[in-house]
């Protein structure tokens, strides 16, 4: 399946916009992803934790579209956006990725 951020896929026609495709995935960091960031936060440089749980996120969002696009009957998803977020409170901490696009059959 083409998942595009574009509103067209190139050298394709569009033949049917099916409809708005939309997903949220939320995902817990944990105790030990939390105390690495915390480190990395002290001293600088990247976390490689919580860079591993936003790929993670953002690797199931995508799934989820293409899962509900297919259902759908669709060839592709165009027009993607992505927004990334943080949940937290009570000593929790969530990252969150809502994604949004249009699934539509392209000419055969």
């Amino acid at each position: 399946m083409i998942i595009t951020t574009t509103n067209n896929v190139e050298g394709a026609r569009i033949d049917e916009y099916l409809q708005l495709v939309s997903v949220n995935v939320v995902i817990g960091t944990n105790f030990f992803s939390d105390w690495m960031a915390s480190i990395t936060d002290i001293f600088g440089g990247t976390s490689s934790t919580y860079q591993r749980k936003l790929d993670s996120v953002y690797d199931e969002a995508l799934k989820q579209i293409e899962k509900k696009a297919s259902k759908l009957g669709a060839d592709a998803v165009i027009g993607l956006k992505m927004d990334f977020g943080e949940v937290s409170g009570k000593e929790k901490s969530m990252f969150m990725v809502s994604a949004i696009g249009t699934a539509v059959k392209l000419r055969k």
